[in-house]
């Protein structure tokens, strides 16, 4: 088994241990966050350590971390977190469901989070820093550029490109070919029949 660090103490951090603990090659050896937010020394049972001196007390080589942060600031914490872990040379773990549905072909970046019962038909390409939550159909030949986040039951049609930092409400969906520009918001329940701009706001 592989050792892992997850940054995070929210709900996400705990579902990230849980996922990974049950359904990975990955075993979590403590959690991490920034030194001003760290209020105690566990959670979950492990050891809680500040992430400015995680270098100083884990073994490169051994570990690895998981930045398991939501879709704040349109993703963009979550991509400075990825970046400063990075920086501090761990290597970037992923996650794919066993119960997700891919192809023998199928990658993605690092620090993604693909979640159960995800349908990824063939040609897919994935980014860095992807989160996508439980039960979405995400099309043949589309592309998800990074630091995205796609909630539950979301359908993006075939050949569309989601721009980086988007967020795509529960039950949105995406009619085929289409560009989702970059910041792009889409609202829960959204149809999206045409290409968007950046930081466009759909509802």
């Amino acid at each position: 088994m592989k050792k892992l660090i997850i940054f995070g103490v929210g709900d996400i951090a705990e579902l990230a241990m849980y996922y990974f603990n049950n359904d990975s090659e990955y075993t979590v050896e403590a959690f991490c966050i920034d030194k001003a937010f760290r209020e105690v020394d566990k959670f979950c049972g492990l050891d809680l350590v500040d992430f400015e001196d995680l270098e100083l007390n884990f073994d490169l080589t051994l570990y690895s971390i998981f930045i398991a942060l939501s879709y704040s600031e349109m993703n963009n914490l979550r991509a400075r977190k990825v970046h400063e872990a990075s920086q501090k040379g761990f290597k970037i773990a992923s996650y794919v469901s066993s119960k997700a549905t891919t192809f023998s072909n199928f990658s993605c970046g690092e620090n993604c989070f693909i979640l159960e019962n995800n349908t990824i038909q063939p040609f897919v390409k994935i980014g860095n820093n992807v989160t996508l939550w439980s039960g979405n159909h995400i099309g043949h030949h589309s592309l998800i550029r990074d630091n995205c986040f796609i909630s539950s039951h979301v359908v993006i049609s075939g050949g569309v490109e989601v721009g980086k930092n988007s967020f795509l409400g529960v039950n949105s969906t995406v009619n085929d070919h289409l560009k989702l520009g970059e910041y792009s918001l889409i609202a829960s329940g959204a149809l999206i029949n045409k290409h968007t701009n950046d930081y466009g706001v759909c509802i």
